[in-house]
């Protein structure tokens, strides 16, 4: 990727009910916790439509609700062709869902599909689903995502701080 701004973030997962309005909203704690004066668009969709409209699981508002975070706001969606071109980034939670937004992306923006760790962290590792599992694996998705969202933030904020060269930039 270029050294251009990242102004806007799409986290998906598959329904979209439970890792990326997590991601989403978790994400969104971290930049304001960071006091960042500048605004980043933040969305979060599923590759799936099967709970567009719903709420996000139970368990996934509770995990946030511990940690000070509302996403109880949040609708599901299913990730539209304008999103891939809409969103500056867009962060999969795990290589299926990269691999379904691959395969709905044009050539142009394929390089601003990830893997939300990878990216974040340089970790090529899933954020594991929690839908099937007990509120522990909530619990841990939750930390996942935390982590990688601190890293993410730095990452920008670095990012941010490198004026434009016109070289493709060694942070990103």
């Amino acid at each position: 990727m270029s050294a251009k701004p990242i102004n806007s973030i799409l986290f998906v997962c598959l329904g979209n009910i439970c890792r990326s309005p997590l991601a989403e909203g978790v994400f969104r704690a971290v930049w304001a916790e960071r006091g960042s004066a500048r605004d980043i668009l933040l969305d979060s969709a599923g590759t799936s439509d099967w709970e567009a409209g719903s709420a996000p699981d139970r368990r996934a508002i509770a995990v946030a609700m511990r940690h000070g975070v509302d996403i109880s706001g949040q609708r599901a969606r299913k990730v539209t062709p304008q999103d891939l071109h809409r969103f500056d980034l867009i962060l999969g939670m795990d290589r299926s869902n990269v691999a379904d937004l691959k395969a709905l992306a044009p050539a142009a923006v394929q390089d601003r599909i990830h893997l939300f760790l990878e990216f974040a962290q340089g970790k090529a590792r899933d954020v594991p689903d929690p839908y099937h599992d007990e509120a522990e694996a909530f619990a841990s998705a939750y930390r996942m995502i935390r982590e990688a969202s601190e890293a993410l933030a730095t990452r920008l904020e670095a990012r941010a701080s490198v004026p434009d060269s016109g070289q493709a930039s060694s942070t990103m």
